[in-house]
């Protein structure tokens, strides 16, 4: 049917879905220039009255409901044998192609929405609506994340008789609730049942109960116990698994009372106080037996109720025992003579009713499609069906004043002088701009800015310091509760987002005096509290110098924040002495070369430091110059080739006291034995090696 045109306006673009009794079009409004869904019923169905019924029941029990969460209805109509159902085209995908691609769902993702599906079942069951065929096919995701509930074909009202079939039920097996699978009646509670399914399947990708043909699946439902879904996934909080449980349970009296209960419990469940609250322990009433099937099929169906199959089964058995005092009529006889009984009674009964429906049913007029005339127009076409036309004015952004933008009922057979009312536009309505301070940037583009009608492209951002939270609104032009044109596409909304507070680098101060560190601090924002001055002692920084800080050169640091430590130096330590240690070092081997690394600690090298590394090939003599203390002594290390052969130590009494002996042989001060034939260091102590 691509291609085609319905009601003269709606074009059919592509296909995008179907389900056992309707295929679903992408289809362009040539009126209103906008995309929208057109539901079309199969055409093995177009000459069933039943099912004509259901559909035209689909547009009225969507219809009469008004909520973010469920699929607008636009429309009405038949075209030669098409019926079809005009209703909002969500941009986006099904719950169910979401549970194939990533299930399980993340809990935070699955309460949220499930939330909204719950959400829209507490506005339909408010309205006397119950959905009945509640499963992921018949839940759409839009881009923006919000969900919608569609597919109201097996709706019923609240107070309407059970929609069955004689010994039939109909509904999509894995998501019946008990009371749904015995063919009795379903309630609001029959919904909350198959939420909780959908919950179950969000959070562990498989259905709670599973079998070879849809009776022993809805006897499972009836008889079985469902496996916990901590069992399949432990990353479930206990207080979600709880609202699953209790949403499940076979007895009603025992699940949520309403949709609302069940939204009022979802919307805290994954507070801290509540993820590892106790498990909900129920009386229990069957033994579990897990079967595992992959639930791909799930249309809605017409399925023999488990009641009536049971008693057809008795009735089955009772005709195959004999009984006593049987004629002589051959066997084959007596089936004939009461089939030919009964359709003839059959035909006299259609017969007698159709004549009692002539007379009773009053006359039926089909409303004319109005939408987009201008208001006397569709009175006139309203008064020309033989109806009687009721106006509401009300603002619309998209259809010009004067002109009809909706009616109730659309296009369907109604009774003669039944009321059609028109929805007549008055024009676009200034709305107030929302008050966007204090919000999240990411709130404000996805939530805020689409609830006012607002797009992010009515938006210009600019970050800002500001001692709000990072991301945070701080400022907005215009501002809250100015008006504005819905119309109006120039409307440019400036933000102002807070970036957290400034940060500054902290200068490095060391090697400056403290005057010169004042004017770099100032320079910066910065203070310098007096009792945060230290002097202390350094073999390495000049008395004056500035050689520790905190905080650290390179941290980020806040404007007027204060320096918790300057650290000056205050020269070197009273018992420093400095002198050179002269070293003699023969290679392994005269003539052949010998790698020599020297590598020494002392008062200003905490380690081992290597000092130097040359090549020799003959004795050579170095010269160490080191930095002792009265606590901290020199070593010096000789390594020949990688390996030490001296160790040399020098304690601040060597360098300050008595220094007439010349330089002793290395072997003489080796902390450990030399192996015969290593060469020899000699440390000098000699008053010519001090500095």
């Amino acid at each position: 049917m691509t291609d085609e045109i319905l009601g003269g306006r709606y074009q059919l673009l592509e296909r995008v879905g179907g389900g056992g009794m309707a295929v679903v079009y992408k289809a362009q409004d040539r009126l209103l220039n906008r995309y929208v869904a057109v539901k079309v019923l199969r055409q093995q169905y177009v000459h069933d009255e039943e099912f004509i019924q259901r559909f035209r029941r689909e547009a009225q029990s969507a219809a009469s409901l008004s909520h973010p969460n469920v699929v607008s209805i636009y429309d009405v109509g038949q075209q030669g044998e098409v019926h079809y159902i005009v209703m909002e085209y969500v941009e986006g995908t099904t719950l169910n192609a979401l549970i194939k691609e990533r299930a399980p769902l993340p809990v935070e993702e699955a309460v949220h929405i499930a939330s909204q599906i719950c959400d829209a079942l507490d506005h339909a069951h408010t309205n006397g609506i119950i959905h009945r065929d509640i499963k992921p096919h018949n839940i759409l995701i839009g881009r923006n994340g919000r969900v919608k509930v569609t597919d109201f074909g097996i709706a019923k009202a609240a107070d309407s008789s059970q929609l069955t079939q004689t010994g039939s039920v109909v509904g999509s097996v894995h998501y019946f609730s008990p009371e749904h699978a015995k063919g009795v009646a379903a309630g609001a509670q029959s919904d909350i049942y198959s939420l909780g399914i959908v919950m179950y399947q969000m959070l562990t990708g498989s259905l709670p109960f599973s079998g070879e043909s849809p009776i022993s699946v809805a006897l499972k439902h009836l008889q079985e116990n469902v496996e916990d879904p901590r069992t399949l996934n432990p990353l479930i909080p206990q207080s979600v698994e709880n609202i699953i449980l209790r949403s499940m349970r076979k007895s009603q009296e025992e699940r949520y009372r309403s949709a609302r209960q069940m939204l009022d419990d979802l919307e805290v469940c994954l507070t801290p106080e509540r993820r590892n609250e106790p498990k909900l322990s129920f009386s229990p009433v069957y033994a579990y037996d897990p079967e595992t099937g992959d639930g791909d099929d799930e249309q809605t169906r017409i399925m023999p109720a488990i009641r009536g199959a049971a008693e057809a089964g008795e009735r089955k058995e009772q005709e195959r025992r004999p009984e006593r005092g049987e004629s002589s009529m051959p066997r084959w006889m007596k089936p004939i003579l009461w089939l030919v009984f009964v359709v003839g009674l059959l035909g006299l009964l259609w017969w007698g009713m159709q004549t009692l429906l002539d007379r009773l049913t009053p006359e039926e007029r089909q409303v004319p499609s109005v939408i987009g005339m201008l208001q006397a127009d569709a009175e006139q076409a309203i008064r020309d069906a033989d109806l009687i036309p009721v106006i509401k004015e009300e603002p619309h952004k998209e259809m010009e004043k004067g002109r009809v933008f909706d009616q109730k009922p659309g296009p369907m057979l109604v009774n003669i002088n039944s009321t059609v009312t028109l929805y007549v536009s008055t024009g676009s309505e200034l709305q107030e701009i929302p008050d966007l301070v204090g919000h999240k940037l990411e709130d404000v583009l996805n939530v805020d800015l689409p609830t006012a009608g607002l797009s992010k492209e009515n938006v210009k951002t600019e970050d800002v310091f500001s001692d709000k939270p990072e991301g945070v609104v701080v400022e907005q032009t215009p501002k809250a509760g100015e008006m504005y044109d819905p119309e109006d596409k120039s409307l440019l909304i400036k933000l102002k987002v807070s970036k957290g507070p400034e940060k500054i680098t902290m200068p490095d101060l060391s090697g400056r005096t403290l005057d010169q560190a004042n004017v770099i601090l100032q320079q910066h924002k910065l203070v310098l509290p007096h009792d945060a001055v230290e002097e202390a002692p350094s073999l390495t920084v000049p008395k004056g110098q500035i050689w520790k800080q905190e905080p650290r050169a390179g941290e980020q640091v806040k404007p007027g924040q204060s320096v918790t430590l300057l650290l000056v130096s205050a020269g070197a330590p009273a018992d420093a002495a400095q002198g050179d240690i002269q070293i003699q070092i023969n290679p392994l081997k005269e003539g052949q070369k010998s790698e020599v690394t020297i590598r020494y600690s002392d008062a200003q090298h905490e380690s081992m430091t290597e000092w130097g590394k040359r090549t020799i090939d003959k004795p050579i003599a170095v010269t160490v110059p080191v930095t002792v203390t009265r606590d901290k002594p020199a070593v010096i290390e000789v390594l020949l080739d990688g390996n030490v052969v001296s160790r040399i130590t020098k304690t601040y009494s060597d360098l300050t006291g008595d220094r007439a002996a010349n330089a002793q042989p290395a072997d003489q001060t080796n902390q450990g034995s030399v192996p015969p034939g290593s060469p020899k260091a000699t440390p000098s102590a000699s008053p010519e090696g001090a500095r």
